[in-house]
């Protein structure tokens, strides 16, 4: 994918034991300025979705990019079962992508979606270097998004939910029917805009390639999440976070208010922002107002 509007980038790979961490540097990491880290969602997604935010290096802030192991320009594992993909795992990539590009001592995690619950994990552990943190999207927990889900799904069209109940109960969740069901939850409360942005298609089709990750640790769909995540949340470790954290959502995200209101409530330095016209990406569906949030939060660190 082309990137024709954004600032000139440095791409690589970091080694991670026997795999490699695909990475995208835009802006100067020796230029002083805290770099931003960005924590894709999923698990197994991407972070082509998130590249308008290498829009922050015009105004002098690096930003860092990079695909979680299992896709993308990562290592693919698709032989490895639910023991290797776990939290720990993806808590130690995103450690030693840190420290391999000598950004350890001095830079902000941005984490959306599940990314947000995994920067969210690392902040806890008060990290020395960590000066910022955003969760944008993020439940506070999977049981809790499960429970937000079923209340979601009940305001689909008349006769959709039914259906994708039907074919969850008949584990034929990979049939054509239950894909084409699954749109109207995907069109009211992921992505509003019409057509999908570039960005996010690239994404998506990532996970529709290699659903390793996905269909393992999360499940079918954003909304039956039967995966090793289903009963693991963050509410425990919220009150250890020690950096000022901005928490973002979108009026319409299936990230809803009940699921993302423990950040703001349980983490000591909190401010919640929610964008009106948005669901889930709100970096892509309300850009300039999403810019503006973001960069005057950066300031103020």
């Amino acid at each position: 994918m082309k990137d024709m509007s954004l600032p000139p980038s440095a791409k690589g790979t970091v080694a991670f034991g026997e795999y490699k961490t695909w990475y995208r540097v835009t802006g100067d990491l020796g230029s002083g300025v805290p770099p931003v880290v960005v924590v894709h969602g999923g698990p197994g997604s991407t972070h082509d979705y998130l590249l308008p935010l290498a829009r922050l290096a015009e105004d002098g802030r690096p930003v860092v990019h990079y695909d979680q192991i299992g896709n993308g320009g990562s290592t693919h594992l698709p032989g490895r079962g639910p023991d290797f993909w776990t939290v720990d795992l993806f808590l130690a990539e995103l450690d030693n992508l840190l420290r391999s590009l000598d950004i350890a001592d001095g830079y902000v995690l941005y984490g959306q979606s599940w990314g947000g619950l995994l920067a969210a994990k690392h902040a806890a552990a008060r990290p020395r270097g960590l000066r910022g943190l955003v969760v944008a999207d993020s439940p506070v927990s999977y049981p809790l998004w499960l429970e937000e889900m079923a209340v979601l799904r009940s305001q689909l069209p008349p006769g959709v939910n039914e259906t994708l109940l039907r074919h969850e109960a008949a584990g034929t969740t990979s049939s054509e029917e239950y894909y084409e069901a699954m749109t109207p939850f995907y069109e009211k409360h992921v992505c509003r805009l019409k057509p999908w942005p570039r960005e996010y298609q690239a994404s998506f089709y990532e996970v529709y390639n290699d659903p390793t990750v996905y269909y393992t640790m999360n499940g079918p769909s954003e909304f039956h999440v039967t995966g090793t995540l289903r009963d693991w949340g963050v509410e425990d470790c919220l009150p250890d976070i020690a950096v000022p954290t901005l928490v973002l959502s979108g009026r319409h995200d299936e990230a809803t208010p009940k699921t993302v209101r423990p950040y703001q409530e349980l983490i000591p330095d909190a401010r919640w922002v929610i964008f009106e016209d948005s669901s889930h990406l709100p970096h892509l569906e309300e850009p300039e107002s999403f810019h503006q949030v973001l960069t005057e939060y950066l300031k103020d660190l």
